[in-house]
């Protein structure tokens, strides 16, 4: 019970997929993050469908990309775009670490994130308006990564603040079990894009593993270590990335 507890967890709290309610014990939430990719398994699989739907209706490239772009915030209800705003305010100010780490708490929306949020959407509707629906497991595998490395992130990485969300979650995770999934999830996507992608996979994980370490220099330097924000944003960037190299490569 516990298991499908965590499962509950995982999906009520980074996803609108309704969920049945549990209650928010640390016992609950301990293999809540070896399910959080899974919910990039949904996203992945509405994406490579909505692709499909496209070819059989013959939508434009405009429609298919913003449909495409909006489809993961429609089931995430926008938490990682969310953490993406707010780590590019925080960036953009060349504060100091702590006045960075209270932009990230601050629930008002600056103008780096309004034009970080803008342009993301913007690449990534045009990235998805390219799409081809061969692309689509390779499409469903990055927003599967994206959310493994975040996962193995919070069990490996030091945690910026004490006492935010994602040390809550880090401190009730068996991080044990939640590396394992990950790898296990990492292997998959791997053996996938090596299917689907042959020589490309080669590209697709250097990309992956290039936005993780990227990730961890970035918060350790201006932040100290991970939060949820920054959790969020490197979903987001690595979703990104991994498109544009899908996509771009599809074509070679």
């Amino acid at each position: 019970m516990c298991v499908i507890r965590s499962f509950a967890i995982a999906f009520s709290t980074y996803s609108r997929i309704p969920m049945p309610q549990v209650e928010w014990s640390e016992e609950n939430r301990k293999y809540a993050m070896c399910f959080f990719p899974l919910i990039g398994a949904v996203i992945g699989l509405l994406m490579w469908g909505w692709l499909w739907l496209c070819d059989v209706l013959g939508s434009g490239v405009l429609l298919r990309g913003a449909v495409g772009a909006l489809l993961p915030i429609l089931v995430t209800g926008g938490i990682h775009m969310d953490g993406f705003m707010d780590t590019s305010d925080a960036l953009a100010s060349w504060q100091s670490r702590e006045r960075r780490l209270e932009i990230l708490k601050d629930s008002h929306v600056g103008a780096f994130a309004v034009m970080g949020c803008t342009g993301y959407l913007l690449l990534s509707a045009a990235l998805l308006g390219e799409a081809a629906v061969a692309d689509g497991p390779m499409l469903l595998c990055a927003f599967v990564i994206s959310r493994a490395m975040s996962a193995w992130a919070l069990a490996a990485f030091k945690s910026a603040r004490p006492k935010g969300m994602l040390d809550s979650f880090a401190q009730a995770a068996h991080k044990r079990m939640v590396t394992i999934g990950c790898i296990v999830y990492a292997a998959l996507c791997a053996l996938v894009w090596v299917f689907c992608g042959g020589w490309l996979a080669l590209v697709y994980l250097l990309t992956a593993a290039l936005c993780l370490a990227y990730y961890r220099r970035m918060a350790y330097k201006h932040f100290g270590g991970v939060t949820g924000d920054l959790a969020g944003w490197l979903v987001q960037v690595t979703e990104l990335a991994l498109t544009a190299v899908i996509v771009l490569g599809g074509k070679l």
